[in-house]
Parts: structure tokens; sequence; C-alpha cells
């Protein structure tokens, strides 16, 4: 299937490694001019490099650097046709315990960095008549996950934020939608678990599909959000989980 994405331009946010990195080689693959984030600028240049796309040194919580970001992307490879909002998740912990700060930090990486780039890039998507935004959420969003009160309080404000966008600017060609990772095989999936073996056999036990699922999977079902066959679909969330959640 042809995307029709030949010549688009992308920011990937924290798309230097995990399923942002692998969201950024889908994309690339199918001619996108791809520019990542990362906190350390020489990991953003060298993974942009390696897609032939350009890296940033970007922090989703520092909403002061966003124009400086936007406008450099915009200089070295033109207008952003695609946005995938990707951060990492916030920390786990007892929902009583977390501090101000804490709560604070994650309202603004998980809602306040994305609706922030999105102020100043839709204006420019809907002139040029095309915009897609992917924004990488979590399976906590439609059942919550005790130990990630952070992620359930912040996730779905977004959705919701996205359901709005998407109504006043679809006339325009431009979509919001949502992907929610289940259990992927990342490096913070591995890490929380103990090892790649102990994350696997918990798999077995509690998935459906009796496996984690991979980083290509979870970026195939964003590759598609952003293409020209995705149009219609708008609004709205795809769960990769492998059948985890039981929610409707």
């Amino acid at each position: 299937m042809d995307l029709g994405l030949t010549g688009k331009v992308a920011l990937v946010t924290a798309g230097s490694k995990g399923i942002g990195r692998g969201i950024a080689e889908g994309l690339a693959a199918e001619g996108v001019k791809v520019a990542v984030t990362s906190r350390a600028t020489e990991r953003a240049e060298q993974v942009a490099g390696e897609l032939g796309g350009c890296g940033y040194a970007f922090d989703s919580a520092d909403l002061d650097a966003i124009p400086a970001l936007l406008d450099a992307v915009k200089r070295d490879l033109g207008p952003i046709d695609i946005y995938v909002a990707n951060t990492g998740g916030p920390p786990a912990g007892n929902p009583l315990e977390f501090t101000r700060e804490q709560w604070e930090a994650a309202q603004r990486t998980l809602l306040l960095s994305p609706m922030t780039i999105l102020a100043r890039l839709v204006p420019g998507m809907a002139d040029r008549g095309f915009g897609r935004v992917v924004a990488i959420g979590s399976m906590a969003v439609r059942e919550p996950i005790d130990a990630l009160q952070l992620s359930n309080a912040h996730r779905p404000g977004l959705v919701a934020a996205f359901k709005v966008l998407a109504r006043q600017h679809a006339a325009a060609g431009i979509t919001f939608n949502h992907v929610h990772p289940g259990k992927i095989a990342t490096d913070r999936m591995i890490d929380t678990a103990g090892s790649l073996e102990a994350a696997s056999e918990d798999a077995r036990k509690t998935i459906p599909a009796q496996r984690l699922g991979t980083v290509e999977e979870l970026a195939a079902a964003a590759v598609f959000l952003c293409s020209q066959p995705a149009s219609y679909i708008n609004g709205t969330a795809i769960l990769v989980d492998g059948g985890l959640t039981r929610s409707v």
C-alpha cells in the first residue's frame, strides 16, 4: 500500500529510542523527512543521521524551548506535516505520595507540551490542507494502572483535547489520533520487569497473545495513522495490546 507520505516532514519527539525510534524509522521508510528529538543532542543527531533526517536536543517539560525547536525543524527540513507526540512515561509510585513538582512535571510533559506545539503547527497544516497528529498514549487511558497515577490522570486529558481538535479541523485535512500501547518490549518495560525473560514470562501468563508486543508492531499502527489512506480516521485511538484490555 502506498501511504502517500513521500516528501512529507515529520517531528517525532523522544524519537531516539524505543517506540519513538520505531515510528521514526517507519516514517523514514515511507520517504518522510524526519526530525527526531532527544534530551541529548549527540543521541538525537546520531539516530537522525541514520534515518537521513535531523536531530535536536529537546526536553518536553521545557515549554519555553518549543518555539526554537519548531523554527529549527522548519529551517532544516521544511514545514511540519506530521507530529508524533511521544514522551517517556512519568514515574510509578503511590498515588498519594507524589510531590507537587512531580504532578506539575507530568502535566507539562503529557499535556501542556503537545498542546503548545499544536498551537504553533495547526495553522500551517490547515493552510496546506494536510496534517497528521498522532500521540502515543497508554492502555492506562482505558484501564487505569494502580502504580501509574500520573499517567492515569493526565493522558486522558490529551485524548479529550484531540477529540475536540479533530472536530474543529477535520475539514482542513488534519487528523488527531492516539495509539495506546499495551506491554511493548521496550527498555523501560524490560527494566521494570527486571529482565527480558521475566517480562516475557509475565506476558505468557497475562496477555491473550502470550507475548510482549514489538516496537515494530506499535510503530506500524502509528505510521498508518499518519498516512493519506487514513484521512477518514480522526479523533479516535488504536489499542496495540495483544488483547490485554477488557474495556469496550
